[in-house]
C-alpha cells in the first residue's frame, strides 16, 4: 500500500490522529460527524473527506480554536514534534474566540 504523502491525500480523521489532535481516530470520527471541523472554510461531517497539502483546517482544541494550514501529510502517527512539524499555526480570524 502507498504511504499517504505518495498519494497526495489522507482521511480527516485519520489526519487529525496522526496530528495528535484526537487520542484515537473514533474520538476524531466524533469530531468530525459533530460538524466542529472546518476544512478551507467549509463544514466537513464526513470522516473519509480527503485532505491535501497545502489545506487549511479550523478545529477546537480544548477551549480554544486552532487553525493550522498543512506543510505536508504525515506518513505515520510519531511523536509530537514531528507531527507539529506538518503544520503551521495561524492567528484566528476576527470574530473567533483567540487561544
Amino acid at each position: 500500500m502507498a504511504s499517504p504523502g505518495a498519494a497526495g491525500s489522507i482521511r480527516l480523521d485519520k489526519l487529525l490522529w496522526f496530528l495528535r489532535f484526537a487520542r484515537s481516530r473514533s474520538l476524531a470520527q466524533a469530531m468530525i460527524a459533530a460538524g466542529h471541523i472546518r476544512l478551507d472554510g467549509r463544514r466537513v461531517t464526513r470522516s473519509s473527506c480527503a485532505v491535501h497539502a497545502g489545506a487549511t483546517l479550523v478545529l477546537p482544541v480544548g477551549e480554544r480554536i486552532e487553525v493550522i494550514r498543512l506543510v505536508t501529510l504525515p506518513v505515520r502517527r510519531g511523536p509530537a514534534p514531528e507531527a507539529q512539524a506538518c503544520y503551521l499555526r495561524l492567528e484566528p480570524a476576527a470574530g473567533l474566540p483567540a487561544s
